[in-house]
């Protein structure tokens, strides 16, 4: 089976686990959130996963670093909600801190990967 450039990604495939996590713990936030702080994250997550798919279809490098741009954008999101929900103890401090230390890892590569496509432009 032939794979896709994004797939070959370590930045992207980083990216969808973290979707896979945000999933699985979000199933156990109160049932009241789920149109609200559940989707609202579990959107942003997978918004920088298909950001850096959509980019990787891209000719230019100044297209793919907007769409790095973007997903960067989107973790921050992701970020911000994680936040509230640790302050809203939908979190528990591990786990918001496992996440915290993957957003990071995932924003330094992004950061790179951004920096490399500009230099294409």
């Amino acid at each position: 089976m032939r794979m896709f450039n994004f797939e070959k990604l370590q930045v992207w495939q980083k990216s969808k686990d973290l979707v896979i996590q945000i999933y699985k713990v979000t199933k156990y936030y109160p049932k009241e959130e789920l149109y609200g702080l559940t989707s609202q994250l579990r959107r942003a997550a997978i918004s920088v996963s298909s950001n850096l798919a959509e980019g990787s279809s891209r000719k230019t490098g100044k297209d793919m670093a907007y769409f790095t741009t973007l997903a960067y954008s989107s973790l921050m999101e992701v970020m911000n909600q994680l936040i509230i929900s640790y302050e809203l103890a939908y979190l528990p401090e591990r786990e918001y801190l496992e996440f915290r230390s993957t957003i990071e890892e995932i924003g330094r590569m992004l950061n790179a990967l951004r920096n490399s496509q500009e230099k294409l432009s």
